[in-house]
């Protein structure tokens, strides 16, 4: 008998969501992405599962199946990009973008896994009026699912970040998933999550030079030996200037008028509020700034923020982490999620 319930993570980026399995104590057996980068970092940090580089629009289970002997498979999650949902009266219109969520279909109705987890932006429920989130459902419910959604907020579950994202379950039996309700009442702020990281960069490797200063970085320090991936960005002495104008929590219209339009994005010049969660952290647009020092933050920051354990390392080029950063789905709202899935196994 095998002993953890096994896990495909479809367009799994660096591995957020199939992370948050693990830690839940399942056994991801695959990861697969197109972009190299990401299945670098998720090979290094997945330490039994194996990462492919294909591309979903044209591999198929058959191929994969093939290419890695994995038959069968207990859960299959994944957050296909769903931009191509084109709408025209009732219906989805067929564009070849639909192809990467279709694949993903096309993968539990292949491997049929007592479970499925799909991920998206929370406006996919309201796409159409309903009519996306109305079809993903039948398309599920054809192959012999109960399928259930709900938009989640992270910050609810130990996060501390407000990102909101939805979440597609799907079980078998007729058993219908319940999803979990928050875990914390007293949302994670920002300076809970990143007041012991320094204000410069730090070589990868160096040691903590102070105690953690909140429950939340002692859990999310763990078993690291030390700090990796804070190389700080250096700005500009405007940026820099400008910046400084601005005060914790604060954004542009803490500034002066003629330096509002400076950047023409109604985000720009925001910082961090020490005191509560941060905003959805993106993928490195640089708009968004450290609460006290007078910089963006750093990808360990950022993934501090994304509720990434210290031990898990990215690779590739600093714009790449964040990219890896910013895509993932935070691995503590994941482990969540994954431990109520395991009721339903």
């Amino acid at each position: 008998m095998k002993s953890k319930p096994t896990v495909i993570d479809l367009f799994c980026g660096c591995g957020g969501l199939s992370y948050g399995f693990i830690e839940a104590g399942f056994e991801v057996l695959l990861g697969i992405d197109h972009w190299k980068d990401a299945i670098s970092t998720f090979e290094s940090t997945h330490k039994n599962a194996k990462g492919i580089v294909a591309n979903l629009f044209t591999e198929t289970p058959k191929d994969i199946s093939k290419l890695t002997g994995i038959k069968d498979i207990d859960v299959i999650i994944g957050g296909p990009p769903c931009q191509g949902f084109s709408i025209a009266g009732k219906r989805i219109i067929d564009d070849e973008r639909n192809q990467l969520y279709k694949s993903f279909v096309s993968f539990v109705k292949y491997y049929q896994p007592k479970v499925f987890l799909m991920e998206n932006v929370p406006n996919i429920v309201s796409m159409g009026k309903g009519i996306v989130k109305d079809s993903i459902i039948k398309d599920f419910e054809k192959l012999g699912y109960t399928v259930v959604y709900k938009v989640l907020l992270a910050s609810d579950y130990g996060v501390p970040q407000n990102r909101r994202r939805a979440f597609f379950v799907g079980t078998k039996n007729n058993k219908e998933f319940v999803f979990p309700e928050p875990t914390t009442e007293n949302p994670i702020s920002a300076k809970e999550a990143i007041s012991d990281l320094s204000e410069n960069s730090v070589k990868d490797g160096s040691k903590y030079k102070t105690e953690p200063k909140s429950e939340y970085q002692k859990l999310i320090r763990g078993k690291s030996d030390g700090i990796y991936n804070h190389e700080i960005t250096i700005h500009s002495e405007q940026t820099t200037s400008i910046i400084s104008l601005v005060p914790d929590g604060g954004n542009y219209k803490d500034l002066p008028e003629e330096l509002r339009k400076t950047r023409n994005v109604n985000i720009a010049w925001t910082r961090l509020n020490s005191k509560k969660p941060s905003f959805t952290i993106d993928t490195g647009h640089r708009h968004h700034f450290h609460y006290k020092y007078n910089r963006v933050p750093t990808v360990r920051e950022s993934a501090r923020i994304q509720s990434f354990p210290d031990t898990f390392i990215f690779l590739g080029s600093k714009t790449s982490q964040y990219k890896q950063v910013g895509n993932a789905v935070p691995p503590i709202l994941a482990e969540v999620l994954a431990k109520e899935i395991k009721k339903y196994i």
